[in-house]
Order: C-alpha cells, then structure tokens, then sequence
C-alpha cells in the first residue's frame, strides 16, 4: 500500500514521460475521483494510504490519460459556466473560449432560444439556467448527444423548458425564435492532422464539415433568418482566422448590426448579427 502522495507523484512522472501537458493537473483531477473527494479537497488526503481499489483504479485512469484520452472522457465530466455537464465520446467537449458565446446571448433580451448542434447541451442548457423564465430548443443530427443532453437537462433542473430534437440543422423546424446560437464544426479537413490528440477521442463530425471548416456556417446563416422573430438574435462561435468571412456572409444574407467579438485571449470567437425588425 502506498499514500496518495506518493501515487501522485508516480502519475506525474508517468504522464510527463508521455508528454501529456498539464501532467499534475491531471493527475491530482484523476486521483481525487479515484478517491472519491472532490478535487479541491484533495491535499487533506495526501497523506491517507489507498486501499487496492482505489489505486488500481487511480493506475488505470493515468495509463488512459497517458494514452492521451482526456480527463473529462475518463471522469466523464466537464465544468462549464460554473456548471458540470456530463460528457462522453458522443459529444464535443465544452470549453472555456465556449462561454464567450454564453456572454453574449445574456447580454441580450430573448424569452425563446435554438441551439443548433446542441452536443451535450452545454450552451442551451447553461443560458434556461441563467434565464429561470426562458425555453429553448436544441437540435442535434446525433442521437447519442441529445441523450447525453437530456440527462444534463435533468440534473440542471431545466428538462421542462428545453426541448431536444434530432434534426440536421433547421430540418423540422417551423417555429421562430428570440435567439439562435450554435458552435458548429468549424476546423477545416486539411487542419486535423495537426489537433491535440485528446481531440481523436471526440465526435468528427462536431469538429469538421471535411472541407474548409465554412460549410456550417453558410448553411446557418442563409436558413436562420426563416428561424427568427424579428430582431431577434444570430450568435455564432467560430475559429480565429474565420471572423471576415463569416461576418461577411452574415452581411450578405442581409442581417444587421454584424460585430465580432473577442474571446479571452483577444482572439475572434463570436459572430454576433440581427435579423431585421
């Protein structure tokens, strides 16, 4: 038997050795939930000896990180917003650069929001949260993303203002909304072979349209004006470098007000326009 201490600082050395970034990061979030105490808790139990269960467990998470599966996928969850939401090889995993996009649909006045695309439901399910009186709509082609959804919904208390629908963007849809968000697969076909290897264990299809990473977007912004209320709002997440070509798709589908805003690192992240009054 040995401490948790001493365990800690084998995961460490191991994953460093594999060259995972973050390697204590990772391996104090894996032995706590092999542990079983939450993660911020886990310096009062360094010094606790494991039983064999939890470090064969601990032993066996590490060996998968070292494989560079991802920490949300091995604890199956993901913090965003403030929120965990349960995540698994069936949807994209939320991230940080992610709630740019929730920032700027509360920064507006909407009652009935459309999340297309919706994955683990990460986005639509954080702003019901954050908007007690408001319903929304998420749509998803993957029918294992909105199960993953629909117990998120559950768990945040929200499953009787959301509504989940398989559908391939629009398809299905007749209703018009306040808010039409989405963070849809935007890297480029020739783009994928140089990602993190933690992103081989997401859903391909959430990360590219195997082309130049534009094809959602063209898509949405020519089908969403049919989808909104009058000035009601189109927020799109998008990568870095797409911000001219998608603000200028956004103007020639005819909305207004078409801004991009900046994530944390000052980087474009968020399209923003409006469909006219």
């Amino acid at each position: 038997m040995i401490t948790a201490q001493t365990a800690l600082a084998e995961a460490r050395a191991r994953l460093g050795a594999a060259g995972v970034p973050g390697a204590m990061g990772d391996a104090r979030r894996l032995l706590a939930h092999a542990m079983g105490v939450a993660p911020g808790r886990l310096t009062l139990h360094l010094h606790d000896t494991l039983d064999e269960g939890a470090l064969g467990s601990f032993n066996a998470l590490v060996a998968r990180r070292a494989a560079r599966v991802p920490v949300s996928h091995l604890i199956g969850r993901r913090s965003f917003y403030g929120r965990d939401f349960e995540v698994n090889g069936h949807v994209l995993d939320p991230r940080p650069e992610t709630e740019t996009l929730v920032v700027a649909a509360l920064d507006v006045e909407w009652s009935r929001a459309l999340d297309l695309g919706t994955g683990s439901g990460a986005i639509l399910l954080t702003l019901l949260s954050e908007r007690e009186q408001a319903t929304g709509t998420g749509t998803d082609i993957s029918a294992e993303a909105l199960s993953v959804a629909a117990r998120n919904a559950e768990v945040l208390g929200v499953a009787n203002r959301a509504q989940l629908l398989q559908s391939n963007w629009f398809g299905g849809l007749s209703e018009r909304f306040d808010l039409i968000v989405s963070n849809p697969p935007y890297i480029a076909a020739s783009e994928m072979a140089g990602l993190a290897p933690e992103l081989l264990h997401e859903p391909r299809c959430a990360l590219t349209d195997e082309a130049d990473g534009l094809t959602a977007y063209r898509v949405i912004c020519a089908g969403a004006l049919s989808h909104l209320a009058p000035g009601g709002w189109l927020m799109l997440e998008i990568g870095w470098t797409q911000g001219e070509a998608v603000c200028e798709m956004a103007h020639a589908a005819g909305y207004s007000g078409v801004t991009c805003r900046p994530d944390m690192d000052g980087r474009d992240r968020i399209v923003v326009a409006r469909a006219p009054l």
